[in-house]
């Protein structure tokens, strides 16, 4: 899958290739993002432009960490050929200070957190949830895990009780 990636309002760094090593690693444990037909739109941006995107498009009148705007049904995803003409998968958008304040929150640094985000973001471009029950978002949680462990991640949600 191509990465289409646009970063305004972040600090300086490597948010490129950090992005890449996210979606490699989600590749890894959701092998239908693998697809080389497939790009994703990523936005790095302020949390003014999130906040603006998650009124006009979820009715949300906040920031939030991330955004995710799948194109494709899961179903669809998973019956696409390798061979064909590009296909969007979706759009993601970061809000850097909302990823900033929870970083540190956690003690944790903004890139591992925005490494989690992405990965959380391209398996709800790839039709995975969290919202309808607690198994779904047990499953989704262990993808995040798995593609996070293979970046040395730790666990984001191993200090629960």
């Amino acid at each position: 899958m191509e990465l289409d990636i646009d970063i305004e309002g972040w600090p300086s760094g490597e948010w490129a290739a950090l992005a890449e090593r996210a979606r490699s690693a989600t590749a890894q444990v959701e092998p239908a993002i693998g697809n080389p037909r497939l790009s994703t739109s990523l936005l790095f941006t302020s949390d003014e432009e999130v906040h603006a995107l998650n009124k006009e498009w979820r009715g949300k009148d906040k920031p939030t960490n991330v955004l995710s705007f799948p194109m494709l049904e899961r179903e669809d995803l998973l019956d696409l050929a390798p061979d064909g003409p590009p296909e969007m998968l979706g759009d993601l958008a970061l809000a850097h200070g909302t990823c900033a304040r929870e970083a540190g929150e956690k003690g944790i640094s903004l890139e591992d957190h925005a490494t989690h985000l992405l990965i959380h973001g391209l398996l709800h471009l790839a039709g995975h949830d969290h919202v309808d029950s607690d198994a779904q978002a047990e499953a989704m949680e262990a993808l995040e895990i798995a593609a996070l462990a293979k970046l040395g991640i730790a666990d984001p949600y191993g200090d629960r009780n």
